[in-house]
């Protein structure tokens, strides 16, 4: 079955030196996430799957209704941004997921958050 929805996910992270203290393994970073709608419904999202990864292989996993307190609604063409944050044991990790929707005909399905990288400025080469 082919993919009826188009919800593109874009994001944007940076690390919070200020927040953070490597002393005792305290990495946080913020994270911007912009949802686009290229679908020619109207879709809700639902619910939020996360899962976190450190640099040491340490997994966390993070169900929730909707992101920052709110079930957005995006009508076809709109976006929605909003911003959170991880807190790390190292100055590398990832996040990837998804998020549950539903459409203006009562489909629910999932949009993937592609994997991303969080890490601490010039730890990288």
């Amino acid at each position: 079955m082919s993919e009826p929805f188009d919800i593109q996910v874009n994001v944007d992270n940076f690390y919070l030196g200020a927040q953070s203290d490597p002393a005792e393994n305290r990495y946080v970073f913020a994270y911007t996430i912009t949802i686009e709608n290229h679908s020619e419904q109207q879709v809700k999202l639902l619910k939020r799957y996360w899962l976190i990864t450190d640099a040491n292989g340490k997994q966390a996993e993070v169900y929730g209704d909707g992101v920052v307190g709110e079930q957005p609604e995006l009508t076809p063409g709109s976006s929605y941004s909003y911003t959170s944050g991880a807190v790390l044991e190292t100055p590398v990790g990832t996040m990837q997921g998804h998020y549950e929707m539903v459409s203006s005909n009562k489909q629910t399905f999932n949009a993937a958050i592609p994997v991303f990288r969080l890490a601490m400025p010039n730890i990288l080469n």
